[in-house]
C-alpha cells in the first residue's frame, strides 16, 4: 500500500476476512476432492492387478467326451465363459464352461421336431 491510501473502515475489514475465509474455504474443498478422486483412481489400478487369473501357474487339463460322429461347430469365449457349439446326430448342444476352472456351467440342446 501507498502511504496515501486511506485505512479500511471496520465493515470492509469483516467483509474482506469473509471473503478470505471463503475463498480457504473452496480451496480447501477442491484439494479434498482431487485427493480422492486421484485415491479411487489409485485404488483402482492397484486393485486391478489382483483380478487377472495366473493361468501360468496352475493349468487347466480338462477332456470332455463327444459321441462318436460328434463335432465341434464352433467355439466363444466372452469374459465368464466358454460356448462349445457341438453338432451330433442332428442335434445341436450348447455347452458352457467356466474360463478359470474349465468347468461346466450348463447344457443347452437344440432339437428339431417333425
Amino acid at each position: 500500500m501507498s502511504d496515501d491510501a486511506k485505512p479500511l473502515d471496520p465493515e470492509q475489514t469483516r467483509q474482506l476476512a469473509r471473503i478470505r475465509r471463503l475463498m480457504m474455504i473452496a480451496s480447501v474443498t477442491t484439494f479434498v476432492a482431487i485427493a480422492i478422486v486421484f485415491g479411487v483412481i489409485g485404488y483402482k489400478v492397484y486393485r486391478s492387478g489382483d483380478s487377472v487369473p495366473d493361468m501360468a501357474a496352475k493349468p487347466a487339463d480338462v477332456t470332455v467326451a463327444l459321441t462318436a460322429g460328434a463335432r465341434v461347430l464352433s467355439t466363444v469365449i466372452g469374459n465368464d465363459h466358454i460356448v462349445v457349439t457341438i453338432e451330433a446326430g442332428g442335434v445341436t448342444e450348447l455347452r458352457t464352461f467356466d474360463p478359470d476352472t474349465l468347468q461346466p456351467l450348463g447344457r443347452l440342446r437344440l432339437e428339431t421336431r417333425p
